[in-house]
């Protein structure tokens, strides 16, 4: 693909992060390449579709684009292959279909390959997500397979003795759950990201489970009664296998495969046998619980912490079956935009939303801090650095605030973004770096972007933030509810 062909679009954004103002929104980007292609007589429409291969069903994304010629191919190129990144991030499937546009099925292909400039996300998505290779095809638009996008009907499920977990990359969280109330919940502190052992890892689940059904009451054996347990863990997690999570980063592949792929089979049914459980990503987590909160839906729940989590509840209150991994989702098309570790690809969401967003921009602020302090790797510091800079706003330090000002100008282009891809009535905002008074600040600047930008998506789209009670309970709660009793 070109560089440096962004000229060739009409991009005027109102607003600017102060702290880094070379930001180029993905919504402002993606606005004026379409804007362009609805224009020129000669643009025609593709779709692009994520299929999964274990059962069939398909997603598919309609646009259109550019006629495929002179200066209009370095577009196309990078309008189709930043689309194609965030659905494969968002949604879920491991193979790519480029319907109606066959000049961009090589092109895809020889990025989205062993070889290729996405060869993180070949490997990631293909081998580790789905255990396969990641593929990409081509048909007409008239060969294409029929849209069949699935939900699931997890969760809201209150009867009974239950346990609640969430396992976040700097605490564990347990609840005991009688009948829909939280009758105890606690939270520990542990660094489960630079263990190299799993047994450090099982323990601790082990560990919040126990402590949980300590407070449950007791069967006729003196054993807890436990009718069903469901977890929350940051990663993707299928068929309540890990597949990709932070929290065992620093597991060789070897004891992954062998210890912590099936850890929650391993520690739930050797404790407590064939109890139900569930196990699915925070963030789907985090949506349920707002929208259970809310009585509402279509509820996108967003939390800036260690990392950016995300997870979706539909028009119908279900989850669904997509990813909804938006730390590895582009929000910034600039060129020289940062690096995301992970999937070595630039501009990605992690490096905006989240402690790492904050440590980046502590240098154009003002800050000093050593640089171990601000590697991605370290979590620890990282919160470390983030609790400073938040003492410094709480004191009215000017420089913290711009962090706060700038993290909000992100959002609310992230929030535009979002939109094109959710049907968002309800965004529910957590996570440490939204905690106190810079959380408000992001959001009301979030706001302003929204409202200058497109107004009626302001006018749409309700933020919200959990109250204590909800942040302490409601992810409990939900997490608990996961699971279905058996019928007798």
């Amino acid at each position: 693909m070109a560089d440096n062909i962004d000229h060739l679009l009409e991009i005027n954004p109102k607003h600017r992060p102060e702290l880094d103002p070379e930001f180029l929104p993905a919504f402002l980007w993606n606005q004026a390449y379409q804007a362009k292609a609805e224009s020129h007589p000669q643009s025609f429409p593709i779709a692009v579709a994520l299929q999964r291969i274990a059962d069939g069903t398909c997603c598919i994304y309609n646009t259109k684009v550019l006629p495929h010629e002179g200066e209009y191919i370095a577009l196309n190129e990078k309008y189709i292959e930043r689309l194609v990144k965030f659905l494969l991030w968002q949604r879920r499937g491991r193979k790519i279909i480029i319907g109606g546009y066959q000049p961009m099925v090589e092109m895809i292909r020889s990025l989205y390959s062993p070889i290729g400039k996405r060869h993180k996300d070949y490997e990631l998505i293909g081998e580790k997500v789905y255990d396969g290779e990641l593929q990409v095809e081509g048909c007409s638009l008239d060969d294409l397979p029929a849209d069949s996008v699935s939900s699931f009907p997890l969760g809201r499920h209150l009867d009974g003795c239950r346990i609640g977990f969430d396992l976040g990359g700097s605490d564990r969280k347990a609840a005991a759950v009688i009948d829909g109330e939280a009758i105890f919940s606690e939270e520990i502190s542990w660094d489960p990201r630079m263990q190299t052992d799993p047994a450090y890892h099982q323990e601790g689940i082990r560990d919040s489970l126990r402590r949980a059904a300590e407070h449950l009451p007791k069967d006729a054996n003196g054993r807890p009664r436990i009718d069903a347990i469901g977890g929350s863990a940051a990663g993707i997690y299928i068929d309540k296998e890990v597949k990709i999570a932070s929290l065992f980063r620093s597991v060789r592949q070897e004891a992954f495969d062998a210890k912590v792929r099936r850890i929650f089979f391993d520690v739930i049914e050797n404790e407590w046998g064939n109890v139900p459980f569930e196990v699915v990503n925070d963030g789907e987590v985090t949506a349920l619980a707002g929208s259970m909160s809310l009585n509402d839906n279509a509820v996108l729940g967003v939390a800036m912490g260690t990392s950016l989590a995300a997870g979706y509840v539909n028009a119908t209150g279900h989850i669904t079956p997509w990813l909804n991994e938006l730390a590895f989702a582009p929000i910034d098309y600039r060129e020289k935009a940062p690096v995301d570790e992970w999937s070595g690809d630039r501009g990605c969401g992690v490096d905006y939303l989240s402690q790492q967003g904050v440590g980046r921009l502590t240098k154009p602020a003002g800050f000093d801090f050593d640089a171990d302090s601000l590697n991605s790797k370290n979590s620890e510091k990282l919160a470390q650095v983030l609790e400073e800079v938040q003492s410094h706003l709480s004191k009215g330090d000017q420089r913290a605030r711009k962090i706060y000002e700038s993290l909000g100008v992100y959002f609310g282009y992230s929030i535009a973004h979002y939109a094109q891809f959710y049907d968002i009535h309800n965004l529910l905002v957590l996570g440490r770096v939204t905690s106190g008074e810079g959380g408000a600040i992001i959001i009301n600047k979030a706001q302003q972007v929204l409202r200058d930008e497109c107004s009626e998506l302001c006018d749409q789209i309700k933020i919200t933030t959990p109250d204590e009670k909800d942040k302490r309970h409601g992810q409990a709660i939900a997490a608990a509810s996961l699971p279905e009793l058996s019928k007798k």
